[in-house]
């Protein structure tokens, strides 16, 4: 389906409605997305269309993968948390995970930025100057 210039800006427009504080409002979404159903203006089906794209980019941009070969302690999951809500604003949503992968440090992934501090990383780096 082709988006219109206009619907991208109605998608867009919508979207701008929805954020309150630099944090998405999901009962906003859900009653803009009904009143756009409700009304069924010209290119409704394109208007959402992109808003939903809209929507999955910010979803995603404001979601925190933590990845650590062992468990991470509490203590340390905390200072991780306030460190990378100072740096990617509030609303992340956060999750933890153990990879033995990573044989040791740390995997932090926000939206689609990557910081990589493990020593897979680091061998897998030696291995490709090799």
């Amino acid at each position: 389906m082709k988006i219109t210039k206009q619907a991208r800006r109605e998608a867009k427009r919508l979207f701008r409605a929805c954020v309150v504080n630099g944090v998405l409002d999901e009962p906003r979404v859900r009653q803009a997305v009904t009143q756009v159903v409700a009304q069924k203006p010209r290119g409704a089906a394109a208007v959402l269309s992109h808003f939903q794209r809209l929507i999955r980019l910010e979803l995603a941009r404001h979601s925190a993968r933590i990845e650590n070969a062992v468990e991470t302690p509490p203590a340390f999951a905390e200072t991780l948390k306030a460190n990378l809500t100072r740096r990617y604003g509030p609303g992340l949503d956060f999750a933890f995970a153990v990879s033995p992968a990573l044989i040791g440090g740390l995997r932090v992934k926000v939206g689609c930025d990557v910081l990589d501090g493990s020593i897979r990383a680091r061998l897998d780096e030696l291995n490709g100057r090799f």
